[in-house]
């Protein structure tokens, strides 16, 4: 029978077979689990419906909000769709050149925090350049129902068929916030020079904002794998991220994580996992070491996070609490799976609130990885039957 260590080291020969430049690395110093409260699984919670907003959709990775009720989805092979009073509207807004394959292609959105005044909305995708695949952050400008192409804010974000990280948002202070990967080259992740394995911030037209840890660069923390949800805490705007965890090419799997970003913090990957406690790095205060969890799009929805979840197919609710400034997991939740394989909806991709302060999450069966379903991918309505905590 084999073991969980023989197991690590099968899954570590695969990955070097498949990523052997990857697998030049320093030692990995694994840590617990941060949290103390186990997963409960909830098939069909209780006090929340679900029903299908819209479907038809080809791997959608990105919903957002305009202020006037439209919104804006993403598809991964390149097309912007707009949904205007709960309808997908047949014709793209605007299609972007995006290189599939992977994980890359279209991915995140974010629409300027002076929208409609300044009429600007924003993309991240992979494209294929002279030295191979790398991603970018543009800008698009709306106008009625299509979109023309009007900067480049961000270019050089080091790309590949996996690891491209891809969320965007704009936080609280208005500047705009990207989540990148490190290509399965994970020691960049720890190289200030590099794009890749980091949070981002530039301005609303990709200049280098003056509050920046690291001056005249974009970088504002570091140490990150890929990094998939950007949620600021409601009341205290903290910044919140979901990223994933190795598969294998550090000798274990699993360990996805939610972290508490500080500027210039160094979120340890690679050279920490779960939560060791070792000096310069900082710990998550969620990781699951057991379970591979996959989270991708991230949100706070009546006072707690919301995480959309890949392979494990859940959406996961975390009740949080702050006290002496640190935040601890009190509960956590993975709804509409049962933990014994049956899933209502499948992958899921992003979550997202409304302006009619329901919550929209997305599928994603169609990005190769899943098992459509008849009428997905989809975008989920789910209203609560109770008030907020």
């Amino acid at each position: 029978m084999r073991t969980a260590r023989n197991l690590a080291v099968i899954a570590t020969l695969i990955f070097a077979a498949q990523f052997p430049a990857a697998c030049v690395f320093a030692e990995t110093t694994r840590g617990p689990k941060p949290q103390t409260v186990a997963d409960k699984y909830v098939l069909r919670p209780a006090g929340v419906s679900a029903a299908t907003w819209v479907g038809g959709l080809e791997a959608p990775w990105s919903l957002v909000f305009l202020p006037d009720g439209r919104a804006l989805v993403s598809e991964r092979p390149g097309r912007i769709r707009m949904i205007r009073n709960g309808k997908l509207l047949a014709a793209s807004v605007a299609e972007v050149k995006s290189a599939l394959g992977g994980e890359g292609g279209l991915m995140g959105l974010a629409v300027h925090p002076q929208f409609p005044k300044k009429s600007f909305f924003y993309a991240m995708h992979t494209y294929r350049g002279s030295s191979g695949r790398a991603n970018r952050v543009i800008r698009l400008r709306l106008t009625g129902e299509k979109a023309v192409f009007d900067r480049v804010i961000l270019d050089n974000i080091p790309g590949a068929r996996n690891h491209n990280g891809g969320r965007i948002a704009f936080g609280p202070d208005g500047l705009l916030y990207i989540g990148t990967g490190e290509r399965f080259e994970r020691e960049i992740a720890q190289d200030p020079k590099s794009l890749g394995g980091k949070i981002l911030r530039v301005t609303a037209d990709g200049a280098i904002p003056p509050g920046n840890p690291f001056a005249g660069s974009p970088v504002y923390s570091l140490g990150h794998r890929n990094i998939q949800g950007l949620a600021w805490h409601p009341s205290t705007k903290e910044l919140f991220i979901s990223e994933h965890g190795p598969s294998g090419e550090v000798g274990v799997g699993a360990h996805d994580e939610v972290n508490v970003i500080r500027a210039g913090g160094n979120y340890g990957w690679p050279r920490a996992i779960g939560a060791p406690s070792l000096k310069g790095y900082i710990d998550p205060i969620v990781a699951w070491p057991e379970t591979s969890t996959p989270p991708s799009g991230a949100t706070f929805w009546r006072g707690d996070l919301y995480i959309a979840t890949l392979r494990s197919r859940a959406l996961i609710r975390i009740r949080l609490d702050r006290s002496e400034g640190k935040w601890r997991a009190t509960a956590i939740e993975r709804w509409f799976v049962d933990g014994r394989g049956e899933a209502v909806y499948g992958r899921l991709r992003d979550a997202v609130v409304g302006p009619d302060g329901a919550l929209y999450v997305l599928t994603n069966n169609r990005d190769g990885r899943g098992n459509p379903r008849r009428g997905d991918d989809r975008i989920l309505r789910i209203t609560a039957n109770t008030k907020p905590r």
